[in-house]
């Protein structure tokens, strides 16, 4: 499943709300779905604000795919060239105010297995993989 998006916060929820009924329709487990939505959200969030700087006249893709052992996310823009899996580590040392930015990177690896970025040709390439249970899929 392929989306284009207007880079505005509410065409981020729609990519959010087909990626849980694809879930739920594939029967992805529910830990799992959270963690893949949670990563979808903040991803195209960071797109939105930073990368296209929530100009609607401007496009992002969101792909969702579903192997037998995993689902994967595949975000692309053609904003600057940003690597979000260089961004570094934020300590709770820095003072509220001053640690504005950054989390979400971290909540992103906390849910996601694989995370891939590729620059091609003008756009960027963010992989996110979650690998599935096979265990906890129903039949």
């Amino acid at each position: 499943m392929t989306l284009e998006l207007q880079a505005t916060p509410q065409e981020v929820m729609r990519a959010v709300e087909a990626l849980q009924e694809f879930g739920q329709v594939r029967h992805v487990p529910e830990r799992a779905l959270f963690g893949l939505t949670l990563a979808l959200e903040e991803s195209a969030s960071n797109i939105v604000n930073h990368a296209l700087r929530r100009d609607a006249r401007q496009k992002f893709l969101v792909t969702i795919e579903e192997t037998r052992n995993a689902v994967t996310l595949e975000l692309r823009d053609r904003g600057p060239a940003f690597d979000p899996t260089q961004a570094t580590a934020n300590h709770r040392t820095v003072p509220e105010e001053q640690a504005a930015g950054g989390w979400g990177i971290q909540l992103v690896r906390r849910y996601i297995d694989e995370i891939r970025y590729t620059r091609e040709a003008d756009e960027n390439v963010l992989r996110l993989t979650k690998r599935l249970n096979e265990g906890s899929r129903p039949q």
